[in-house]
């Protein structure tokens, strides 16, 4: 939040960020991005749509994930926005440890915010570790730059050793 006031007198305003989180599922993936998309949409607006795309499971054994990314406006702080999609993923049957995955929701980036607490880091580092968030958000923002480096998405992308995590566009169905 910004404050802003005059004569000792400060108040809260909201400020309007720009908000990108991550969409995964490799339990009926279909059905349960379909439905988190509609979730995002009621609680947060409009949402601008990622490309789909299907991989391989990472850090551990089971079906190939479904992921893209979306991008809406949130006047909320970022620890709200979090909390709403843990929220969301639990409505969708996420629990805290299963091989399937019906829904994986990740505040990727809040704006050009850098924050680090116990619970929250943004940007989230795996932004440039992993093709599966980094390609979705190149194609959804590619002049929209990695608050840490400075270099756009397009650019990370472009250097990204994408061989090595080989992705398949999907074509699905969305709300």
């Amino acid at each position: 939040p910004r404050l802003s006031g005059s004569r000792g007198q400060h108040r809260t305003e909201a400020l309007m960020a720009t908000v990108y989180i991550g969409v995964g599922s490799n339990q009926e993936p279909r059905r349960h991005v379909r439905s988190a998309l509609a979730a995002l949409a009621a609680r947060f607006g409009p949402l601008r749509v990622s490309p789909v795309y299907a991989g391989a499971a990472v850090g551990g054994d089971g079906p190939e994930y479904l992921n893209l990314v979306v991008g809406c406006e949130s006047e909320e702080p970022p620890e709200a926005v979090a909390a709403a999609l843990k929220a969301i993923e639990r409505a969708h049957g996420r629990g805290a440890t299963q091989a399937l995955c019906p829904l994986d929701l990740d505040l990727l980036l809040y704006g050009d915010l850098v924050l680090e607490t116990p619970t929250l880091r943004l940007p989230r580092p795996d932004i440039d570790r992993y093709a599966f968030v980094l390609r979705p958000l190149a194609e959804l923002a590619p002049q929209a730059r990695h608050p840490l480096s400075g270099k756009s998405f397009a650019e990370l992308w472009a250097d990204f050793p994408a061989a090595d995590q080989p992705l398949q566009s999907v074509e699905i169905e969305l709300p």
